[in-house]
């Protein structure tokens, strides 16, 4: 209980106090009709940084009024009861979800997947991998925990049959990844890197490492890292030749607009500080093929 009063208190204070936010700058074009969504991952965990993460993620709403959120595991840490939903998702996102916005789970190594699949606001339909669309885009979200024959059969079919300009996969393990405590997933990246250059999927999304990092394009892929939505392992990020962009010193979400042939991002920590933003063309004459381009601050 005293948990409790201490989040609701924090709430509060989030809510009736004005924020004076460093850097904060809306970078994305705001084109008509485009697809806007949020990605994050390891939110759960309660505290007063995921709750002042929020009230950021909801300040730029307001300017960048996207409509979803792709989680990328490790949704709630600890407990499964009705009070850590609420106090780790329910409260901390209400006013987000209070407007409309959905939220898209995928599970992490801290999850229980039998509960969070059946959780509506996850919007899983108890299903530990899926897929829907949002305008010309396909997203897949996918169970990295255990990635065994069936799921790897389902993924290639879906891949396969998708004609959806776009093509998105998010998950928990992070094929690629500068971070010191996990690094990158080896066995991971050799079961689902060639179905993603095979069937052209452009941006690969995950979580895992409490850290948020933008790898340089690998095989015309563009891998992000944004596990630091509620955990965080401030000085963990290594610099590598994967990385283009890194930091490691706040909590990060990554705002993403798709308009035509033209993905937009942006990377934001808990105090409105821009870390990260760039561009993503895609070339549909050359089967998908990928620029990108750098904007904005070069995080350290």
């Amino acid at each position: 209980m005293r948990n409790l009063r201490r989040v609701l208190r924090s709430v509060l204070i989030l809510v009736c106090l004005s924020l004076v936010v460093h850097g904060q700058q809306l970078v994305l074009p705001l084109h008509s009709g485009s697809v806007r969504f949020a990605a994050f991952g390891d939110m759960g965990t309660g505290t007063a940084a995921q709750y002042e993460l929020a009230r950021m993620m909801y300040s730029l709403h307001e300017k960048f009024p996207f409509d979803f959120v792709v989680m990328l595991g490790d949704n709630i840490y600890g407990g499964n009861t009705s009070t850590d939903f609420r106090t780790k998702f329910e409260l901390p996102y209400k006013l987000l979800l209070d407007h409309g916005v959905k939220f898209y789970a995928s599970l992490g190594n801290h999850d229980n997947a039998a509960i969070e699949k059946a959780y509506k606001p996850f919007n899983m339909d108890g299903q530990q991998y899926y897929t829907y669309k949002k305008g010309n885009v396909q997203f897949f979200a996918l169970d990295s925990n255990y990635m065994d024959p069936k799921e790897v059969a389902w993924l290639t079919k879906e891949l396969r049959n998708s004609g959806a300009d776009w093509k998105i996969c998010y998950f928990h393990h992070p094929l690629y990844s500068s971070a010191a405590f996990h690094g990158s997933s080896l066995e991971l990246r050799q079961i689902l890197e060639p179905l993603f250059v095979q069937h052209g999927v452009q941006v690969v999304i995950a979580g895992h490492d409490h850290v948020y990092e933008r790898v340089k394009p690998q095989k015309g892929i563009s891998y992000f890292v944004a596990g630091s939505g509620g955990a965080l392992r401030r000085g963990n990020l290594r610099k590598t030749q994967l990385t283009e962009v890194g930091y490691d010193q706040d909590q990060v979400f990554l705002l993403v607009e798709i308009s035509g042939d033209e993905l937009d991002f942006q990377a934001v920590s808990r105090i409105g500080k821009v870390v990260d933003s760039g561009s993503i063309h895609r070339n549909p004459k050359q089967n998908g093929d990928l620029t990108l381009e750098q904007r904005g601050p070069r995080a350290d």
